[in-house]
């Protein structure tokens, strides 16, 4: 392949990650880029010009374009206009960045140039975030009400969920610094991720993402003989976050007050109640049609449907703000078993890496999982984004540049062993160091990374 080929993939992908969490229109772009570049590379591949194997090995690309399939065929049976099916079905499109991704990133260069690319972006818009909450005007904030809720281009509730994930990632990738300013600068931005979600923005999933996000953390610092200790560790947290941060307790004992309500009288006048709404009409639609669903795009047709002959009225709303039930009324049982297998795939995918990638990776993957229980987040567009375009490139990375012990294992390290290996390793010999804490094999990515 030539220089200037090279050169050309690596810019679009180091764009396309830096995008993650700018405006809407930075990341539509970035996308489009990705995807004509990656479509480009295939018709080379498939010419014969390059004869380079990216995906071999690995299930999430594959899981991808089942997907991508599975929703494709459900539009001959969708109940939904099929103006409303087609956005919906491209809506799931941002599922190619992933594979794109590992398509375009080759080398252990490119993969640290991109990753690079995605922390910059990440850094800027947190600093952003926190110089707004000190009143510091900022010309790039493009968001609504960004001097109220001091988001800088979405809303507080996405970047709430943002700064959480980016609190684990620095934190765990704080060990591939290549020297010991960036690994003190990599400990700052996670302090300051954390407290952007606790302090600064009032977002209640943003504040449990953040929660279990500090739960992982701890849980793979304990030793292994401690590990059963560490089921305590999140009501801990929980009760210590509750505790300090008035925003954390209003929130939550709002929570509470709204679930109450709603268990006397079934009305959707409060968050909490909305989606418990939401969620008991989405489950009456599964069981109408648990095989195959309603289609892509049916899920508005079909809760207007439900609530019209409940209630004799119905108001218009996109999504259920819970993807496994979204997937479950498009697609039916099957649906919402695609979904948990793609899960399951990238999971597998990051456990077969190293551990500070890898546990990079699955903060990513369980801060997904967690904020999928409770919205839509696959089907935003802002925040779906931000998770896709994060796990394509920390599998990318991982897969390129962080798997040095890929298929092989340390022994005599447990947790602790390992973390004090590494702090006495920042500098010159930090790569060695991230390499001798293992990666196990990749045998089951439930144990944690590595744990």
């Amino acid at each position: 392949m030539s220089s200037n080929t090279s050169r050309s993939r690596l810019v679009v992908a180091s764009l396309a990650a830096a995008s993650a969490g700018l405006s809407v229109a930075i990341i539509s772009l970035s996308k489009v880029l990705l995807v004509i570049t990656t479509l480009f590379v295939l018709l080379r591949r498939s010419r014969g010009v390059e004869r380079f194997s990216p995906l071999e090995g690995m299930a999430t690309p594959w899981l991808v374009l089942a997907v991508l399939f599975s929703f494709a065929c459900s539009l001959f049976w969708t109940s939904a206009d099929m103006s409303e099916a087609l956005g919906s079905l491209g809506k799931y499109g941002k599922f190619l960045v992933i594979p794109a991704f590992l398509l375009l990133v080759r080398t252990r260069r490119d993969a640290t140039w991109v990753l690079g690319a995605f922390l910059g972006g990440q850094a800027f818009v947190l600093i952003s975030s926190w110089l707004l909450f000190f009143d510091v005007p900022l010309i790039w904030a493009t968001s609504r009400a960004a001097k109220v809720s001091y988001a800088v281009f979405s809303s507080y509730l996405d970047q709430g969920i943002m700064s959480a994930v980016m609190g684990a990632v620095f934190w765990h990738l704080r060990l591939l610094a290549p020297n010991r300013p960036a690994f003190y600068l990599a400990i700052a931005l996670s302090l300051l991720a954390f407290g952007n979600v606790f302090v600064v923005f009032t977002g209640r999933t943003g504040h449990l993402v953040g929660i279990a996000m500090l739960s992982l953390a701890i849980f793979w610092v304990l030793p292994k003989r401690f590990r059963m200790a560490s089921l305590l560790v999140p009501p801990l947290i929980f009760l210590a976050v509750y505790l300090s941060f008035d925003k954390v307790g209003q929130r939550f004992a709002m929570v509470k007050e709204e679930v109450t309500a709603y268990s006397v009288r079934p009305e959707s006048r409060t968050s909490s109640g909305a989606r418990l709404n939401y969620w008991r009409a989405s489950l009456e639609a599964i069981a109408e049609k648990p095989l195959l669903g309603y289609g892509v795009g049916s899920w508005s047709k079909e809760y207007q449907r439900i609530e019209q002959s409940r209630r004799g009225k119905s108001l218009g709303v996109g999504n259920p703000h819970q993807e496994f039930l979204l997937w479950g009324v498009q697609l039916g049982a099957g649906g919402i078993l695609l979904l948990a297998a793609w899960m399951i795939a990238v999971g597998r995918d990051f456990g077969q890496v190293d551990a500070p990638v890898a546990r990079a990776g699955l903060s990513v993957l369980w801060a997904l999982v967690l904020s999928c229980l409770l919205n839509s987040s696959l089907y935003d567009a802002y925040i779906g984004d931000f998770f896709c375009l994060s796990l394509g490139v920390l599998l990318a990375y991982g897969w390129r540049a962080g798997n040095a012990t890929r298929g092989g294992f340390v022994p005599g390290l447990d947790g602790a062993d390992s973390g004090r290996m590494h702090m006495t390793a920042v500098g010159s010999t930090q790569s060695r160091a991230v390499v001798s804490e293992g990666a196990a094999g990749g045998k089951s990515w439930i144990a944690f990374a590595h744990a």
